[in-house]
């Protein structure tokens, strides 16, 4: 009985978030409320609540905990012999990165264009970024704020950024990681 109750709960949960990108994409965050998303999606204003119990902006990054825990997964679960770096490198491959697709652009444009998600959002990106630094930390048997960890967590996550506003995502973040595996040492020199 419970995996029937947890599958339509999380049938609830995808209705809801897809109801919601699918407003905000076409009217604009701001003018969609609630209560029209809970109609769309066919519940309840509190069964919305019940599943995005931190509001509005919460219905955007549906996959947040997904996204955070298959990104502690890519260091933790990487085959033997393969670096920190190289299991991140396989994990951002398997799962589609901003910017790869015209659907993540315009959800990317939606987070950008919007101050509460933009937000919200960079709060999430700074505690993934301090989850990865964690399971690099643990990993790696070094303290969760030793400065090669923190900073190479910032690096993987800046990176992402950059790449996503190419003209090739999945290439530039592929070359951005060559250079965090290799060095920048070939490229500064005149």
């Amino acid at each position: 009985m419970s995996g029937l109750r947890e599958r339509k709960k999380a049938q609830t949960r995808k209705a809801l978030a897809d109801a919601a990108l699918r407003l905000f994409l076409e009217r604009g965050y701001d003018a969609v409320s609630v209560k029209e998303v809970a109609e769309a999606a066919e519940v309840s204003v509190p069964t919305l609540f019940a599943h995005f119990p931190d509001g509005k902006e919460s219905l955007v990054f549906d996959m947040d905990g997904d996204r955070e825990a298959a990104l502690v997964a890519a260091v933790r679960d990487r085959a033997p012999g393969t670096t920190v770096l190289e299991g991140l490198r396989e994990g951002f491959a398997k799962n589609p990165r901003p910017g790869d697709t015209a659907e993540m652009r315009d959800f990317m444009r939606l987070i950008e264009e919007t101050p509460a998600l933009s937000s919200y959002f960079h709060k999430m990106w700074l505690r993934h970024e301090g989850a990865l630094a964690r399971a690099i930390a643990e990993d790696l048997g070094r303290e969760p704020d030793d400065l090669a960890v923190v900073s190479l967590a910032h690096l993987v996550f800046g990176a992402l950024d950059v790449a996503r506003r190419r003209d090739d995502p999945a290439g530039d973040l592929d070359r951005i990681f060559e250079l965090l595996e290799k060095g920048w040492g070939s490229i500064l020199k005149p």
